[in-house]
């Protein structure tokens, strides 16, 4: 088993070639940058000497555990891609660490960051995951780092919402290619929070194919400069969002046409045959047939008997007469 110790750091590092007068001791506490990549290390051992340093290079080891780091309150920026680590933990005394690099372990849970005040940057893109697993994100540490985190990647981790990063409305930039994202309803809703979102890569995910989506997602992230790799053109945003305003003016007169004819209610229709003897219009026709009775002149009696016909099809004399002079009176 390697283990980084301050013994490797002797042996591999650069003090050699410092001053003779200085002595190990006081480099190691001078030591701001440590860059042990790529050497098979699986376990760190107590640095706690170093404790000025602001930058560890740990990536491409074989580290399963993140551990003895309480000492590095100075430390800034932690890169420990493509290990073996399951589990974030072991961070809460790194108060000015602003940028952490977990990139291509199995991780499957994003937790552990609620005491990272200062964290500017997250990366966890890759995830080896269980067949048919997606990363998920903790509340907790999602809502702590909303007034701080500017830039997330997550590309390729089978993501097929981001509900849950909604909080993070400080985003400038957010890599999420290669996922399975498919609901454009859900990203612009998203998306119209996020009012600094500069970057945005969704490539390769099957939202990307969906009617209109790049002009639907230009429309809603007012500031945006870059989509899939495709830099934004000014002209091309505005002319899509006057496109968008006149659309939605157009649709609201459309549906204020319609509730107006809804609410005008003719006697003529229809439906008003079928009302019922309880219904208003049903009592306003009866009331106005009882007054029409009432302003009849006397004597006149109409008929409501059909005019019958000769074999020649010509009404009888009689019957026409009759009638004649009921309409004279």
């Amino acid at each position: 088993m390697v283990r980084l110790t301050v013994h490797l750091i002797a042996k591999l590092g650069s003090h050699s070639k410092s001053s003779r007068s200085e002595s190990f001791q006081q480099y190691l506490r001078k030591l701001t940058h440590l860059n042990f990549s790529d050497k098979n290390i699986e376990e760190i051992d107590d640095l706690s000497v170093c404790r000025n340093l602001t930058v560890l290079y740990l990536y491409d080891n074989q580290i399963s555990q993140i551990c003895n780091l309480g000492f590095a309150s100075n430390l800034t920026h932690l890169y420990m891609q493509n290990n073996n680590i399951s589990c974030i933990e072991n961070l809460s005394s790194l108060h000015k660490l602003s940028k952490l690099f977990l990139g291509g372990n199995s991780i499957t849970v994003v937790e552990g960051l609620e005491e990272l005040k200062n964290l500017k940057e997250l990366h966890v893109e890759g995830q080896k995951l269980p067949c048919g697993e997606k990363l998920v994100f903790d509340p907790r540490s999602i809502s702590c780092l909303s007034e701080t985190l500017c830039i997330l990647n997550i590309g390729k981790n089978n993501i097929d919402e981001l509900w849950d990063l909604a909080p993070l409305r400080k985003l400038t930039h957010l890599f999420a290619a290669d996922n399975q994202l498919h609901d454009i309803q859900e990203l612009e809703t998203v998306f119209s929070q996020w009012f600094k979102l500069r970057l945005l890569d969704l490539s390769r995910n099957p939202v990307c194919h969906k009617p209109k989506y790049r002009d639907r997602l230009i429309t809603v992230c007012k500031i945006l400069e870059d989509l899939d790799g495709k830099q934004i053109n000014e002209l091309t945003r505005q002319f899509l969002i006057n496109w968008k305003a006149s659309k939605d003016a157009k649709k609201k007169l459309e549906d204020g046409k319609d509730n107006k004819q809804q609410m005008t209610n003719p006697l003529t229709t229809s439906a008003d045959f079928h009302l019922g003897p309880q219904h208003p219009s049903a009592q306003e026709r009866s009331s106005f047939m009882s007054k029409l009775s009432e302003n009849e002149k006397p004597g006149v009696t109409f008929r409501t008997d059909q005019v019958q016909a000769d074999s020649r099809g010509r009404g009888t004399r009689g019957d026409y007469s009759t009638e004649w002079q009921a309409l004279k009176i």
